[in-house]
Formats: C-alpha cells, sequence, structure tokens
C-alpha cells in the first residue's frame, strides 16, 4: 500500500513536496512524514540552534477525554497525578502494563477539571483508556482535524510575539493556553523536542496553511526555514530526549529504567502497574545512559556494547553531532556500567571504544528551555 493511502494525511503534505519532501518512506501513527527535504538535515539543525526552525508534528495522536470522571480515569491509568495539575498546565506522563512495562508516553494537556488534551506516540494509550472509559462518566474522542506547528529555536519568541495578544513571554515552560494567531483562533503551547525554546501551534486543518506560510513568513528575515523530521531525530538525540518505544525497547521497560521517576507518583491509592512498579524500584535491570564513541559516523541502533568481552548493553537512539563534532547515542546499559567516564566497547561493522557521559549532551544544564533569570 501507497503511504498516500493512509487514513491519516497532514493537510500540510504540498507544502513538505514543495519543499522537496519524501513522504514516501517513512510514516507515524499512519501519517506520511517529511523524513527529509532539499536542505541538509545539519543545515536545519544550524537553523533550530542558532535561529528557528518549524516542523510539522501533526502525526502524533491527539485524544480528547472530558466529563465528571476524566480526572478519575486518567489518575488510574497514567502514572503522574493528574489532581495536581491546574487548568493551562501540561506535563509529562507515562502508562505501564500491569508488569510495569512502558507501553507509552504522553503529554498532557489540562484545559479544565472536566477536560484534558492528550498528545501521544505509537503506543496502546487509546486502547487502554477506550477499554476503561465505559466504566467512567467520560466522553473519549480523538481529534485527527488538529494540526500541530512546532517552532524551534532561540528566535521563536521573536517571531511569534507580535501576532498573538497572548503574553507569550509570560508562558512558562509546559504551559498553554488558547489566543488567537495571525487573526486565527489557535492553542499555543511552550514546549517541544529540540532542547530550545519553543512554541507549539495547535490550529484546525482549514487554517494549516494560513499558519505554516504566516509562521515562515514571519521569520523569514530572522533565517527561519522549514525542517524535516530527519532534523528532528537529530536535535532529540542531542538533547537525550527519550523516544517512544526506541528507549523502551523491551515490553516490561520500567520507568525507573529510563530514569523517568518524575513521571510517577506512588502516593497515588492506585494506578494500572502501581504494583509492579513498587515491587521492580530498585531492581533495575538497566539505565538509559548517553555514551560518545570514537567514530566520525552514528552508530546503527541496535549495536551491541561490552565491557571487557561481555555485553553490557545496547545502543537505542544514535546521530552524529555536526553541532558537537562527536558521534553520540543513547544506550540501555546494566547499572554497574553506567558511572560517568565508564570506558566501553561500541560493536558495528567494528569495534569503537565509547565513554559514558553526562546527559542531555547539548546544553547539560538545559539553561536554553530553562534559563536561570527566568527559573
Amino acid at each position: 500500500m501507497s503511504l498516500a493511502d493512509l487514513p491519516r494525511q497532514s493537510i500540510l503534505n504540498d507544502r513538505h513536496r514543495a519543499n522537496g519532501g519524501d513522504l514516501e518512506s517513512v510514516s507515524w501513527n499512519n501519517m506520511p512524514l517529511p523524513q527529509t527535504y532539499a536542505t541538509d538535515p545539519y543545515v536545519e539543525v544550524e537553523a533550530v540552534r542558532c535561529r528557528a526552525g518549524l516542523f510539522d508534528v501533526s502525526s502524533l495522536q491527539l485524544l480528547n477525554v472530558s466529563g465528571p470522571d476524566a480526572e478519575k480515569l486518567l489518575n488510574y491509568v497514567l502514572t503522574s497525578d493528574i489532581s495536581k495539575a491546574k487548568p493551562g498546565d501540561s506535563h509529562i506522563s507515562n502508562i505501564v502494563n500491569e508488569n510495569g512495562g512502558l507501553i507509552d508516553d504522553v503529554l498532557i494537556y489540562v484545559d479544565s477539571p472536566t477536560e484534558y488534551r492528550l498528545s501521544h506516540g505509537a503506543g496502546k494509550l487509546e486502547e487502554a483508556i477506550r477499554a476503561l472509559a465505559p466504566k467512567y462518566d467520560v466522553k473519549v474522542e480523538r481529534d485527527d482535524d488538529v494540526h500541530v506547528l512546532a517552532l524551534q529555536g532561540p528566535l521563536s519568541l521573536e517571531i511569534l510575539a507580535p501576532h498573538t495578544p497572548m503574553n507569550l513571554a509570560g508562558l512558562g515552560y509546559f504551559k498553554h493556553g488558547t489566543s488567537t494567531l495571525f487573526g486565527t483562533p489557535v492553542r499555543l503551547a511552550r514546549g517541544g523536542y529540540s532542547a530550545e525554546l519553543g512554541y507549539e501551534v495547535f490550529c484546525a486543518a482549514k487554517d494549516a496553511h494560513k499558519m505554516w506560510d504566516s509562521i515562515l513568513a514571519a521569520g523569514k528575515d530572522k533565517g527561519l526555514i522549514p525542517v524535516s523530521w530527519a532534523c528532528l531525530d537529530i536535535v532529540r538525540v542531542e538533547g537525550g530526549l527519550l523516544f517512544f518505544p526506541c528507549e523502551m525497547t523491551n515490553e516490561d521497560t520500567t520507568p525507573w529504567e529510563v530514569k523517568a521517576d518524575w513521571t510517577v507518583d506512588l502516593s497515588k491509592p492506585d494506578f494500572i502497574g502501581k504494583k509492579a512498579l513498587v515491587e521492580k524500584k530498585g531492581k533495575e535491570r538497566n539505565f538509559v545512559a548517553g555514551l560518545e564513541i570514537d567514530h566520525t559516523k552514528a552508530i546503527a541502533p541496535g549495536s551491541k556494547i561490552t565491557a571487557n568481552g561481555k555485553q553490557v548493553g545496547v545502543i537505542t537512539s544514535t546521530t552524529y553531532s555536526k553541532h558537537l563534532m562527536k558521534s553520540i547515542a543513547l544506550a540501555q546499559i546494566e547499572p554497574a556500567y553506567t558511572k560517568l567516564g565508564t570506558e566501553l566497547v561500541v560493536h558495528d561493522g567494528g569495534d569503537w571504544p565509547a565513554t559514558v557521559v553526562r546527559m542531555p549532551f547539548y546544553d547539560p544544564l538545559r539553561l536554553r528551555t530553562h534559563p536561570r533569570d527566568k527559573a
């Protein structure tokens, strides 16, 4: 089947093709992706790191959960405590199975005490929520109309702020709200997947062309360019940002093993997988860790990692960062070998020396997204 026959299509496919986008090679969540444009992905990375880049991330899946029991349902399904969030907040959570294994990662937008929007990847969140929904007074609706544009980079605020009445400069990290942009109703959220200052624009499909074109026009003189998913792959690895299921390769990978303890609230009375997570805490088989590899290319995901001839881990996500001039990788490594400075060997068409290093690789203090003067 051609990717053109998939049930989900971005209204912006014509814009992607105009930029040289290949929409016949890669899809995600039943939607073709502009994996590459005619521009070099590293040129796009330079734009995101130094100026701004515009991504179409509409292939994320959006699920609306509303009703009197919405909070109750979500608190049982997800690992975080939804009741602690206020309208206008958003936060990262997870969903695990009864064995405590991660089955999806989730970004929750709290619109009101009874209205929530869930943005998730290719896991089983929707399946789990729909299975439980009949037991609660809730309405569950997938939103395939919404398009999500992510403007990422240090100049993103300068580009958007003049065109919305929202006090965008005052919008905190992982905060969101309704407003207009270029005179069109939208939802605006501060965040993204680039390890840079950034904003997400949620608009209806009918308005997506206007939003895309208007944002690019507003940022043209500041060096803004459209950027591909190949660019997104690079910046998210540089930023040490995990991706389901790349860093959760096993059905029983726990949040503890990917160092997502902060997404789990064991003080909640109960949630799916809580008992298993309590039992497995402190019994981690491996941890996600960062590696710098003495190689001039990106290592293949799935490559083995050894110490003194013994396999102690596996590579999960990689890139060769021209920004950092290093081959870097996220990996699952046995706890005893995750101390910073530990020397290991990665096997991919050769034996490549590697060193466990601090994550994120880029901006280790996360000052780009969390400036100290605004903390």
